[in-house]
């Protein structure tokens, strides 16, 4: 996979590309890109009105081409003020799993799409067909395109699904009264995760990263304030009605029940429920050790 970037005059039409030294170059997805004219306006069609939240004055600053399983791609840097008003709804807290892809505080479950594990054999079959093939013949470069065509539906897959959820967590297409006002999420240790032997492939097949990723530009481009609590801060242990913290919770353990109140909850749901309470607690917003709660 390789890229480069052209900068100069671009200018796009529904289903066509101008580009420098390359000349005009067709679109399979028509209407996606910010259609120009000569003088830099805006086409107010319904699919950039979406995208591009009705405000015509744009400047397209270069285009990145780029190619990926024998598929060739264009993305455009644009430059746009836009005007962001704070969400005024109450703060979410959202919890990361793996049987859940992610579960928020509003009794919402993401699911975990697993889209390697339930590609896995199938991979397994082209890989090992591509091994007894002579190298550099031409039937071993047709399996490892169609290897790569595997890998990049895999990961488009989990692209869409994480989307989809954190474009719900932040409720772009909901007024403002019931846009969050805060997002709250766990500061997790992927990296000292992924050292679990038996875990490290669902841990990065559902890809932490890539959410909080998502959640935290999304968070910004829609005025809600994101808030990463300490890693130490035990959400899974604490009870969401009476505060009480267990000694141990084992991974097994879905369910969680509090001993002192006698409540049964979701133990993802439960998580989720402390860190939303994180958001109000101060107008410091502190974690269970008495530090600062870090926003990023």
């Amino acid at each position: 996979m390789g890229s480069f970037r052209l900068t100069g005059a671009i200018h796009v039409e529904e289903s066509k590309i101008q580009l420098p030294r390359i000349g005009k170059v067709s679109l399979k997805e028509k209407g996606y890109l910010p259609s120009t004219l000569p003088n830099n306006t805006f086409l107010h069609s319904e699919v950039q009105q979406d995208r591009f939240c009705n405000v015509p004055n744009f400047k397209i600053n270069s285009a990145t081409i780029s190619e990926c399983a024998g598929r060739w791609f264009v993305s455009l840097s644009v430059e746009q003020e836009i005007s962001l008003e704070a969400g005024k709804g109450e703060p979410i807290g959202v919890d990361f799993g793996l049987k859940k892809m992610a579960v928020s505080s509003d009794s919402t479950y993401y699911e975990n799409p697993k889209a390697l594990r339930k590609r896995l054999r199938k991979l397994a079959r082209a890989q090992r067909k591509m091994s007894r093939q002579k190298k550099g013949s031409t039937r071993r470069e047709i399996t490892r395109l169609q290897i790569a065509r595997l890998h990049f539906r895999i990961s488009n897959i989990r692209k869409d699904a994480i989307h989809k959820a954190t474009s719900s967590i932040v409720a772009k297409s909901k007024p403002l009264l019931l846009r969050p006002s805060a997002c709250v999420i766990e500061d997790l240790n992927v990296a000292g995760m992924l050292k679990n032997r038996q875990l490290s492939r669902a841990i990065a097949d559902v890809s932490f990263g890539d959410i909080r990723r998502q959640l935290k530009y999304k968070c910004l481009w829609n005025g809600i304030e994101l808030i990463v609590a300490d890693r130490f801060f035990a959400s899974s242990k604490t009870c969401s009605a009476c505060d009480a913290v267990k000694s141990e919770l084992l991974l097994s353990e879905r369910e969680y029940v509090c001993e002192s109140c006698g409540i049964i909850i979701d133990r993802d749901l439960n998580a989720a429920k402390n860190l939303q309470k994180l958001a109000g607690s101060s107008s410091e917003s502190i974690n269970v050790r008495g530090g600062d709660v870090r926003l990023r």
